[in-house]
């Protein structure tokens, strides 16, 4: 059985969702929409001929052409997007952030309440391999009780995309939002709590403060140091600089328990690196009992590193995502809930950095 996919948004993003679902087996993309002409060629030629293609999303849903929609649009747009997508029967990935509020957040997951068709937060950075075998660690025991986390990405600024979208914490919800929200994730997945306090000391020193558009002045943060205190006592901390190219390891994740601590260490995209060589990751245990330090190199697979920014992750999700609709059983591995505690997470630590205080999480729920 052939599953039907229709793309809704065809930028950077839905291009990179599209050259994934080219390399699964069982798959045809049959439509996409999306308003800029030149994203929608783009995206058209890398679906194929079969692949009718519209202006407007809406167009697509009248259609009935898909059994699965993936949602890459601007991150302001999916709000009402999933309210109109959470009408049909049809299974769904939306791309982080679920929405830029978490107002907006609530509203689409009162809508989905005891929807059949499955709804998937695109979360990647749980599924790229030295994160995947870092959790494989954890679960097995290997640092024994997770009770720290830390991360640390230092990247290249926000890439240029259409209309500078990203440049606006109004269309994106903010870098703590918009970039950050994997990071949350993460730190929920690992400690197996929720953030019930943040604090941030964030600003923008140094990307984009010559630019303009339309007469407005970008006005997202480019660093911030984070603290989260979580309900089960445990604690995590982000440390964010986007204006770092060049950095070996562009995010590295380190779990402290009591027994070992384990660092994945990821390096950016190849088309990013000064040599334009994609490294490989690095999963590190430092063993307290033995005083011991293991390091596994983890390569990735070529045609799967090649086909997105997130060493291979957008693969391994839509692998996933396509065996839940294909058995139709089971639940999303990232699912509303957690879609929607990444954006209170982000739009507490927005807050924080704001205000100088300490945001108690308790008002956002």
């Amino acid at each position: 059985m052939v599953i039907r996919y229709g793309l809704i948004g065809s930028g950077m993003m839905g291009q990179e969702h599209l050259r994934n679902l080219a390399l699964l087996d069982g798959v045809e993309v049959t439509a996409l929409a999306d308003p800029n002409a030149e994203m929608r060629a783009q995206a058209a030629a890398l679906a194929g001929p079969q692949a009718q293609v519209f202006a407007d999303y809406r167009q697509l849903l009248a259609a009935d052409l898909c059994d699965a929609l993936v949602v890459a649009s601007p991150n302001d747009a999916h709000h009402a997007m999933m309210l109109d997508l959470l009408d049909t029967p049809h299974a769904i990935l939306c791309e982080k952030p679920l929405c830029t509020t978490v107002d907006a957040c609530r509203q689409v997951i009162a809508k989905a309440e005891n929807r059949a068709a499955p709804v998937w937060v695109a979360m990647e950075y749980r599924y790229m391999d030295p994160i995947q075998r870092l959790l494989e660690e954890v679960e097995a025991g290997r640092a024994g009780q997770p009770r720290m986390v830390a991360i640390r990405e230092h990247r290249f600024p926000f890439l240029d995309k259409v209309a500078a979208w990203n440049r606006f914490n109004e269309r994106t919800g903010g870098t703590l939002v918009e970039k950050c929200c994997h990071f949350w994730d993460l730190m929920r997945l690992i400690l197996k709590s929720n953030p019930r306090r943040v604090y941030a000391s964030a600003g923008q020193d140094i990307n984009h403060k010559g630019e303009a558009y339309d007469g407005q002045k970008p006005d997202i943060l480019d660093n911030a140091f984070v603290t989260l205190d979580f309900e089960n006592g445990t604690r995590a901390m982000l440390d964010l600089c986007m204006f770092a190219e060049g950095s070996r390891w562009q995010e590295v994740v380190s779990v402290t328990g009591n027994l070992a601590r384990i660092d994945a260490k990821v390096p950016g995209p190849a088309r990013f690196a000064n040599n334009g060589h994609q490294h490989a990751a690095e999963l590190e245990i430092s063993d307290r009992a033995s005083k011991t330090v293991s390091l596994e190199s983890i390569e990735g697979d070529p045609k799967i590193l090649a086909a997105g920014d997130h060493f291979g992750a957008t693969f391994y999700q839509h692998q996933r995502f396509l065996r839940l609709i294909q058995t139709g059983q089971g639940r999303p591995e990232v699912d509303l809930e957690d879609g929607f505690w990444s954006v209170i997470a982000g739009q507490a630590a927005e807050e924080s950095a704001r205000t100088g205080r300490v945001i108690d999480l308790e008002g956002y729920r």
